[in-house]
């Protein structure tokens, strides 16, 4: 048989086989896969109770996996689990999920090696590694993920050099590695990323000259290549990236025009031959190509004509049969692609960073479908952008000031930095940042699973949160949102002196117990925060804080009481504040007409505000049933804090204590306003 018809036949039946095989792809094997990866990343099975056998990843009705978002037809999408605590490692089962786009697993403590089998994802555009405990070399078979758009892989543990595979990825706009051990040259492969907006190499160790082929990339926008050990003239192109453009701590780096650099001397010259590290066509000495280059060097004409014909056809034959396979493949896995992104409820395309129109999110996440879910990292998400979206709801001066983007917030956070954690909650965790005008910052880091899926609800929360305008309300700088990172952030100012906890169950002699004088004024002003809520414009019902306790009163450098959270529900799905409001029934904030009713009012706020009353006198976290009958036997000297040694006035005290008693009466009826709370508090000594 001709080798001809060989190569028809083969052809002929890959066709016909290669449609069946790839359809074939069922609910199962991708329910197997996920149990795979789940004991794989969790192997203390405590942190995926939702992910079971008996679960369907994609029941909207029941049974969903927490984190896992679906398409139309019922395959898994995108698995959204950062910042979840995991601590095992990935396992080869990822190659089982097929319809894969997205794989957000950053901000866990993740180890070992990448799995290979990842380059089998022909449809993953989004892959989030960094901030784990990874290890190994990258896997060039990340190469072959030709719909790869971002590819992130910061603070882990990698070592080896960059992969010149990774030179194929024509889509890929986003490539940060920095704070590895990574090795060897920059591949001058990196130079034939036209997509390429983005690339963040620092902190490692690679060495040689930057590639011209990369100076020369028509999208770039950022190079930060600072803290390597590179050298060599730095191309003149370069300086188009202004600030951009990152080459501190390069020792042996040169160039002209850069104000950092000096002057090349002859040996880097223009002219002259410069080392050019994976280059193709090299034509220099030997030595100037970096030991770790791991380039196959080009053969004299003797030694490429000492191959045997036989083999020589054969190689022939196979790259004609690869070439047919391989377009077959791709002109079907394109199909495929377009029909999924038609199907999918959030479509996007990496060049417009619109957002999307769609309020419903569409039938294509059955779970987990809010629209935070796959907007590119690049762009960010910025529900400003498009006029058409949110006409109505933000004047144009919030336009400009309050919107941050995901750059601005990373710098802030050193990445992320756990030392920068201030504290973390089922929903959320919060850093602390410094903006780049030096100012402090608290940056709190919403889950998108924490977050309404419906995309007007959630603009509208944002709306009224930047309209809190109080002197006893923590100010909320802007916020961020990004669907590739799957999470949004409010950017709030940072207060110094912790939340009111840190003042409360201490021991006498601790630098921290606070003056009788100064727990009454943050009870005034705890107040005539609540009041701004209840009474925030006239008209309109009032707002409420849902969630007051002592760890949502923020203390600044003058010792005033800031309230934080304010209508932060606004923002966040029903279970997770139920979540919350769980934890507020078990330290004695929630009223207990909330049992029967199910619903907040004023006087719910009101019940809650009492409790903190008695928390500030008696300097307790818990107030028991005994401290209300201290109070209500007006035995002031047992109720105040004992750590005040007595230095307090009785008249004060006694006030306080009644309105502590008449907040937390068990008929919401019986309950003061916060105007009324408020003039009375005015006739304290203390508080005026």
């Amino acid at each position: 048989m001709s080798v001809l018809r060989q190569l028809y036949l083969f052809c002929f039946f890959f066709f016909l086989l290669f449609p069946a095989h790839a359809l074939s792809a069922a609910p199962t094997s991708e329910l197997r896969a996920l149990m795979d990866l789940k004991a794989s990343l969790d192997p203390d099975n405590t942190l995926l109770p939702s992910w079971n056998l008996n679960g369907d990843p994609c029941n909207a009705g029941g049974g969903s996996f927490d984190g896992v978002g679906c398409t139309a037809d019922g395959h898994v999408a995108n698995i959204s689990l950062q910042g979840r605590g995991l601590s095992g490692k990935l396992s080869p089962a990822i190659a089982g999920l097929e319809h894969l786009t997205g794989l957000y697993l950053h901000y866990n403590s993740l180890y070992g090696e990448i799995p290979r089998e990842i380059g089998n994802l022909s449809r993953l555009s989004d892959l989030y590694l960094n901030m784990n405990n990874l290890s190994g070399e990258i896997p060039s078979e990340i190469g072959n993920l030709e719909s790869l758009q971002v590819l992130q892989l910061s603070y882990n543990q990698f070592t080896g050099s960059i992969p010149t595979q990774l030179g194929s990825l024509s889509k890929l706009g986003v490539f940060s590695v920095q704070s590895n051990q990574l090795t060897g040259a920059i591949p001058a492969s990196l130079g034939d990323l036209a997509s390429l907006t983005r690339l963040d190499l620092s902190f490692n160790r690679l060495f040689g000259s930057i590639p011209t082929r990369l100076a020369g990339l028509p999208l770039l926008e950022v190079l930060d290549i600072h803290n390597n050990t590179l050298s060599g003239n730095v191309p003149p192109s370069l300086k188009r990236l202004n600030d951009g453009f990152l080459y501190e701590n390069n020792l042996d780096l040169c160039g002209a025009g850069y104000l950092t650099l000096t002057a090349c001397n002859a040996s880097y010259s223009l002219g002259s031959s410069r080392p050019e590290p994976y280059a193709s066509g090299t034509t220099g000495p030997l030595t100037s190509i970096p030991e770790t280059a791991n380039v196959q060097l080009p053969c004299n004409h003797t030694q490429c004509s000492n191959l045997p014909r036989s083999r020589h056809s054969s190689v022939i034959i196979g790259i004609v049969v690869a070439t047919i396979a391989l377009s077959a493949i791709g002109a079907f896995s394109f199909t495929q692609y377009r029909r999924r992104k038609q199907k999918l409820g959030i479509s996007f395309d990496h060049s417009d960073s619109r957002l999307s129109t769609d309020q419903s999110g569409g039938p294509g996440y059955r779970k987990n479908g809010s629209p935070l879910a796959s907007l590119e990292y690049s762009n960010g998400w910025d529900p400003l952008s498009d006029g058409k979206v949110i006409s109505g709801l933000f004047p144009q001066e919030v336009m400009q000031s309050f919107r941050f983007n995901l750059e601005e917030v990373e710098s802030a956070t050193q990445y992320f930095s756990e030392v920068n954690v201030l504290g973390k909650s089922n929903s959320s965790t919060t850093y602390k940042g410094i903006l780049r005008d030096g100012s402090l910052v608290s940056v709190k880091c919403i889950n998108k699973t924490s977050c309404k899926s419906d995309e007007s609800e959630f603009l509208k929360g944002l709306n009224v949160l930047t309209s809190l305008r109080h002197e006893n309300l923590v100010r909320l700088r802007g916020f961020c949102c990004s669907r590739g990172r799957g999470e949004c952030f409010l950017i709030y100012d940072y207060v110094p002196n912790g939340s009111l906890l840190r003042y409360l169950d201490l021991k006498d002699g601790d630098g921290n117990i606070l003056e009788w004088s100064t727990r009454v004024s943050i009870v005034k002003g705890i107040a005539k925060g609540i009041a701004y809520l209840h009474s925030f414009k006239a008209g309109k019902p009032a707002l409420l804080h849902q969630n007051i306790s002592a760890d949502k009163v923020l203390i600044d450098q003058r010792y005033s009481p800031l309230l934080s959270g304010c209508s932060l529900h606004r923002l966040l799905t029903n279970d997770t504040i139920f979540s919350s409001l769980k934890e507020a029934a078990a330290m004695g904030y929630l009223a207990p007409e909330y049992a029967s009713t199910g619903r907040f009012t004023e006087k719910s706020d009101i019940y809650a505000f009492g409790m903190l009353l008695f928390q500030i006198m008696s300097g307790k976290q818990k107030v028991t049933s005994s401290i209300r009958l201290v109070a209500e036997g007006n035995r002031f000297q047992e109720l105040v804090d004992r750590n005040l040694h007595g230095r307090f006035f009785e008249y004060e005290a006694a006030k306080i204590a009644r309105i502590a008693l008449l907040c937390t009466h068990e008929s919401p009826m019986e309950r003061p306003s916060m105007d009324a709370i408020i003039h009375e508090l005015g006739n304290c000594s203390s508080c005026l």
